[in-house]
């Protein structure tokens, strides 16, 4: 039995095979054939194997966001088995006797440069797709795994850390749990657990090696702390407090549909916050009230190029469509820092944290921010939307915004297209400087939500990725309570409603404050509104709101 401790960071307790996540290092070796029939043969294995990927995920991309998205996938099925494609590959192996993985490198570096020189942009786009479907199939021939997981059982999946554009492409289907030996409660592998409900575990470190794979393994996100081949003893007490906590989940299902109001008859909004229309059904199945964040940005870390008007819209509409009357709140895009997207060509930068980033790069790129904006509009026919902005510092970001906005909305009327004339505009309260400035920004939008993971670490000047930093990145440092209750106030002077977004609104130690300063609504993984719905009906304010109120006021509790 070997114990492992980390960080706990999406609670529950998980129990299933060991198994690391492998990415594609598609590295070939060059050699000449001597049967060219039958690496022919081979070549046309691979080929068909991935059609069969690529058609699986153009259903999927169907289901979740419509025909548009699926058209991406469809055309690179169309361009792997294209007849000029297929004869270079066929003569590099038959005439020059090259093994299958060099001819397919070589044939879609040829094709590449072939569109890539072109003058039309649609053309142009499209070496991107003939390097992406090489890449796919070279992948298949060296026995590399797609997706990350190659495994007929759901698994505890390990890895040193995952990128947003990993945690995209994960069958979700096939993982009990989280394991990783680096990360932090706000990184993208945590937000995806507690977004699925499954427990994990971050910041292990080097105690997770690879010849633990294919163990078996119980995670506790409880506690941190994994065991390797549990002994009897273990594995009881590890498996009870899972009954405990399945137990505690069906009381906690007995909630759905209550209001979400205090003994003493306050009451708050609770939402949710998603990454993808995949993460709809966890949103009503837990009974969210509305969409408090849809994070934008994976609809573009998801593809290979810049996701089309049309394809975005279908993803919007989907989410509006599908919650019906209930407020949707969507971030317009937000990358840059530890989200980076290959095609959008960012400079590199030394601290990208501060560097070009979301409302920046839109504002700095207006043909992209312009696409997003169409689309955005066009699906607010179908329900009720909420545009938001992230990591505003001036007002005349703000502005610039809305001006682009509007030109949109003009645009649109002009060509016939139908719209919202009500789709309220916010943004995201994530800075120092939007907090001091929050007085006059509420004079500007309908709405504040505080992302209180970024607040935490501009305002206490820790990195959130870093997690050797341990109590130093304090959410509950006496600074953020005190910029969130200014927030608040300033945006209510303003009749400007506020929300929290970040991973502190589930944090239920500080569900009573966030009442007593008055937050209008929370805004939390799925798996945690009944959870927050259960406090919230705990709490009488009458006795706590002043004591709470004045403790911030009080110089010494920052100490």
């Amino acid at each position: 039995m070997i114990t492992i401790q980390g960080k706990g960071v999406s609670v529950g307790v998980g129990a299933g095979p060991l198994y690391y996540y492998h990415r594609a290092v598609n590295t070939i070796s060059r050699s000449e054939v001597q049967d060219v029939q039958a690496e022919w043969e081979r070549f046309k294995e691979a080929q068909n194997k991935a059609m069969e990927q690529l058609g699986v995920l153009a259903e999927k991309a169907r289901a979740e966001a419509g025909d548009e998205a699926a058209l991406l996938f469809e055309t690179h099925q169309m361009m792997a088995e294209d007849g000029d494609y297929e004869d270079a590959i066929r003569a590099l192996i038959t005439e020059q006797k090259q093994n299958a993985e060099a001819a397919v490198t070589d044939a879609g570096a040829q094709f590449a440069e072939m569109f890539a020189s072109m003058d039309d942009d649609y053309m142009k786009a499209r070496a991107a797709d003939v390097k992406d479907i090489s890449n796919r199939i070279v992948s298949i021939l060296l026995g590399n795994v797609q997706g990350g997981i190659d495994s007929d059982v759901p698994v505890i999946l390990a890895a040193d850390d995952l990128a947003p554009s990993e945690t995209v492409q994960l069958d979700k289907s096939k993982i009990l749990g989280f394991i990783t030996a680096q990360g932090s409660a706000t990184s993208h592998t945590a937000i995806l657990a507690r977004t699925m409900g499954i427990p994990a575990i971050v910041g292990v470190g080097d105690s997770l090696k690879p010849e633990y794979e294919g163990r078996s393994i119980i995670v506790d996100g409880g506690t941190g702390a994994a065991v390797i081949e549990p002994d009897a003893a273990t594995t009881e007490i590890l498996l009870k407090k899972r009954e405990e906590q399945i137990e505690r989940r069906r009381l906690l299902e007995t909630l759905k549909g209550k209001e979400n109001v205090t003994k003493d008859g306050k009451s708050i909004r609770i939402y949710c916050n998603i990454g993808s229309p995949e993460d709809l059904h966890a949103v009503q199945s837990n009974d969210g009230g509305g969409i408090g964040l849809f994070r934008s940005e994976f609809l573009y870390l998801n593809c290979d190029t810049y996701p089309t008007e049309e394809m975005q819209f279908e993803a919007y509409r989907k989410v509006l469509s599908d919650m019906g009357d209930k407020e949707v709140v969507i971030r317009t895009l937000d990358i840059g820092a530890d989200k980076q997207i290959g095609y959008f060509n960012l400079p590199q930068e030394e601290n990208p944290a501060m560097g070009m980033r979301a409302l920046r790069i839109c504002l700095t790129r207006p043909e992209v921010f312009h696409t997003q904006l169409r689309a955005l509009y066009r699906a607010s026919a179908y329900g009720k939307l909420c545009i938001m902005f992230p990591m505003v510092t001036s007002v005349w970001e703000v502005r610039e915004a809305k001006r682009l906005c509007k030109a949109v909305t003009e645009e649109l009327r002009a060509e016939g297209i139908p719209f919202s004339d009500d789709v309220q505009i916010g943004i995201m309260i994530e800075t120092p400087a939007s907090v001091l400035m929050s007085d006059r920004l509420a004079k500007e939008v309908d709405f504040f939500s505080i992302g209180t993971n970024d607040l935490t670490q501009y305002t206490l000047a820790c990195d959130r990725q870093n997690n050797d930093l341990g109590r130093f990145y304090d959410p509950h440092h006496p600074a953020i309570l005190r910029a969130i209750k200014m927030v608040v106030d300033n945006a209510h002077k303003n009749n400007t409603w506020v929300g929290i977004c970040g991973e502190l609104g589930a944090d239920l130690e500080l569900t009573e404050t966030f009442l007593a300063i008055g937050v209008d609504e929370l805004s939390v993984t799925p798996s945690a509104v009944l959870p927050l719905r259960n406090r919230v009906r705990e709490i009488d304010t009458t006795e706590s709101a002043a004591r709470i109120l004045a403790h911030l006021e009080d110089d010494c509790c920052a100490e």
